[in-house]
């Protein structure tokens, strides 16, 4: 069994703020073990790879997902560390499900920044129990860590996804699918408001071990990396509840994996495997 003690007031702010940080959750062991995993990730990249770069052409910014199935270490702590158990608890599920990895590697100097964004309309998932778990195995200041608009996930508005390389919104398949399947109509992301600080936004100074736990349709992005020694590395894992289910997106979704699974369908397969915690 995995235990993760969390007070009941950390919840809270996570379901009123939709991100929070829970420091010192992970050992040196497995921080060791995904640090091999980034390494082997970073040598042998997938087709889903980016290595991006600002104008200035500095350090890359490396990301890469759905690696869990040939990097071991992944795999262990998907399925043994307390991450599940983690995610659980935020997301007040009785079971999760893992969705995917994602590996975000800011090399020093990298002025690449991450737009403003929220990840879900991304997804083919609908559900309010979805969470990311985002571990960083390097020391990260607090103006390189990832910033929050808080409370934006219980905003009554999806957002258009970006692409990172450009920061332009995702082409829609068909000009008849702007609607979706259904009345769901999508936004552009504010990105001149959030910037002029019409809403909170949280920000944290983050040590190997702690980890921020954010919902899904919290909006967020983050600057580059102004470090000129010290890697901003990242292992962010995707985790979904009891009410995650398959849909339906008017653009090319990302990662492009659907476990054969049906609009509708709960979001428990062999490519969204359940993560037994207790």
């Amino acid at each position: 069994m995995v235990v993760v003690e969390v007070e009941e007031s950390l919840v809270e702010r996570y379901q009123r703020d939709g991100a929070v940080l829970v420091p010192g959750v992970f050992s040196d062991a497995w921080l060791d073990k995904v640090r091999r995993g980034i390494a082997r990730n970073l040598a042998h990249p997938s087709q889903y790879s980016e290595k991006l770069t600002g104008s200035d052409g500095g350090g890359a910014y490396f990301n890469d997902y759905c690696n869990w199935g040939w990097i071991e270490e992944f795999k262990e702590f998907v399925f043994h560390s307390p991450a599940a158990a983690l995610a659980a608890r935020f997301m007040r599920s009785s079971q999760v499900s893992f969705y995917h990895e994602h590996v975000l590697n800011k090399e020093p100097g990298s002025s690449k920044r991450t737009p403003w964004h929220h990840d879900q309309s991304y997804y083919p998932i609908d559900g309010d129990q979805v969470c990311s778990l985002w571990m960083p195995v390097d020391p990260v200041p607090r103006d390189a860590c990832v910033q929050f608009v808080a409370g934006s996930h219980l905003w009554p508005r999806w957002f258009i996804p970006r692409k990172f390389a450009t920061e332009h919104n995702y082409p829609l398949k068909d000009a008849r699918e702007a609607e979706d399947s259904g009345e769901r109509q999508y936004y552009d992301v504010p990105v001149e408001e959030i910037e002029a600080g019409k809403w909170p936004i949280l920000q944290w100074e983050c040590k190997p071990g702690d980890v921020v736990v954010f919902h899904m349709r919290t909006l967020h992005g983050a600057s580059g990396n102004p470090s000129a020694s010290t890697h901003r590395r990242v292992l962010s894992t995707r985790w979904l509840g009891d009410d995650a289910v398959l849909a339906t997106r008017p653009w090319q979704v990302s990662p492009p994996v659907t476990g054969g699974l049906l609009p509708g369908q709960r979001a428990v397969c062999d490519t969204f495997p359940r993560v037994t915690f207790t």
